[in-house]
């Protein structure tokens, strides 16, 4: 009897490993999940609007300025939840590869566009990369659909802000044309 209660210590000793595992690896992905969306993030922060966007001709329904952060905010943490749902529920990057490289693609889209548009004044460039940058997304939604709905629920404001967004470019590029 004594040797069965030994065995059910160490099993219990092992299962306990196991749990601490699985909640460090589920750590480690949040970790990389809003380490990625953030870094993305600052990179897009560091071409801030400035002088040269105050100066242009905005089209209707531009929302003030004061908006933008924290929307922006709130997009980027629902990004990385989405990002991680979809990692824990394929349960490793290997199985959910084609994710993360669409994941990935969307977020160096997103971030290229600030260069493209605040850093280098390149309006129409930059129109044509948020219209694939729009792609790149709903295509991210579709496959983070077969891993998790929610994740790919998660993604949906970001759509919806990135159709603003380029609303915003197409009207700014248009009523700018010549500057």
């Amino acid at each position: 009897m004594a040797s069965d209660e030994t065995i059910s210590e160490e099993e219990s000793v092992d299962a306990m490993r196991g749990e601490y595992g699985s909640l460090a690896r589920s750590g480690w992905r949040l970790f990389v999940c809003f380490g990625l969306c953030f870094a993305a993030a600052a990179f897009g922060a560091s071409f801030p609007p400035g002088a040269w966007y105050a100066e242009l001709v905005k089209p209707p329904y531009t929302p003030p300025n004061w908006v933008f952060a924290p929307v922006w905010t709130m997009l980027y943490i629902l990004i990385a939840i989405a990002a991680y749902r979809v990692w824990q529920a394929a349960g490793s990057l290997g199985a959910g590869r084609s994710q993360a490289v669409w994941f990935v693609a969307q977020l160096v889209l997103n971030a290229a566009w600030s260069a493209l548009f605040f850093g280098l004044h390149l309006k129409g460039l930059a129109l044509a990369e948020i219209v694939i940058l729009w792609l790149t997304i709903a295509t991210t939604i579709g496959l983070f659909a077969k891993k998790s709905w929610s994740a790919a629920a998660l993604l949906l404001p970001y759509l919806a802000w990135v159709s603003v967004a380029t609303y915003l470019n197409a009207g700014l590029w248009w009523l700018n044309r010549a500057g």
